[in-house]
């Protein structure tokens, strides 16, 4: 099995770097979205940190935008003749149930399809699926050009040749494959991630600190380089309002519901994080750039 052509089914923050990325690496990529616009938005909106955190030129970005050949929300033909499609569609339930459905009735029999979920695992999605042998997550991290892991893990269906072909992919791409022995919520990352971004919600929601308070402690006390509100922006509050509007669906816990309607109160008003020019912090000269910032 052998990757040339990939699709990105999703161009949001994450799945525009992805489509970037390979594109970058000398692959033939397609985009699927519904949105043209908004996938040309994003796409346009990688290069500056792009260029800031590889020390990168404009011609080094445009070499990259010239390998994404076609940015379309015509599945079918986006799809025909992809050796890799990968998901990155919204973190919702219903949204990916409906698009594996749109998928399978389109999807050559070659096709190789990867998701790249942060919330899910294969067992809840492959469910949705036609084609389980050809089905496994490949999940990655933002700033996919600097923080290069892929982590990888597909369920008893998924053929051998299907995760080799997708771990020679991700170095392909530059990426280091992180294999997992088994599913698990959050590979190891976001297993890792999740509950410091939960912790200072918490304390944001319950009014023990504000934001910028929250990650000026956890940077001085860690010598981390971000807090946890700065990966919010850079994530993007609307994937972090459905991951947690995920936990409270799943187990109706009231502080869950508090931080949702938090970060909704934020997405309504357009402040959607980094994309957008204002998140927790303003863009592009955000307040924890001020010398004063950590007195």
């Amino acid at each position: 099995m052998e990757i040339r052509n990939v699709v990105l089914a999703g161009a949001g923050v994450l799945g525009s770097q992805i489509a970037f990325q390979t594109a970058r690496c000398g692959f033939q990529v397609k985009i699927w979205n519904r949105h043209i616009d908004r996938a040309e938005k994003r796409l346009a909106s990688i290069k500056a940190p792009f260029m800031q955190d590889m020390h990168a030129t404009e011609a080094d970005y445009q070499a990259a935008i010239d390998n994404i050949v076609d940015i379309s929300n015509d599945l079918a033909a986006t799809v025909k003749n992809a050796d890799l499609v990968i998901e990155s569609v919204s973190e919702s339930v219903e949204i990916k149930k409906a698009f594996y459905k749109e998928l399978g009735e389109v999807l050559p029999d070659q096709t190789i399809v990867a998701s790249n979920s942060s919330t899910f695992v294969p067992s809840q999605l492959v469910q949705f699926t036609n084609f389980p042998e050809r089905f496994l997550h490949m999940h990655f991290a933002n700033h996919i050009w600097s923080h290069n892991v892929a982590e990888i893990v597909g369920t008893d269906q998924t053929l051998p040749e299907v995760k080799d072909a997708v771990i020679k992919f991700a170095r392909d791409i530059k990426m280091v494959p992180v294999v997992l022995n088994k599913e698990n919520h959050g590979y190891v990352m976001n297993a890792l991630l999740i509950p410091l971004l939960n912790a200072a919600q918490a304390l944001w929601a319950n009014g023990i600190a504000d934001p910028h308070t929250i990650d000026k402690d956890w940077m001085i006390s860690n010598g981390s380089p971000m807090g946890p509100f700065m990966i919010l922006d850079v994530v993007g509050l609307r994937t972090a309002y459905e991951i947690v509007n995920n936990q409270y669906q799943q187990t109706k816990d009231p502080l869950a519901k508090k931080i949702a309607d938090n970060l909704k109160k934020m997405i309504d008003e357009g402040h959607t994080g980094v994309e957008s020019g204002q998140g927790f912090y303003h863009y592009p000269n955000p307040e924890y750039q001020d010398p004063d910032f950590f007195k």
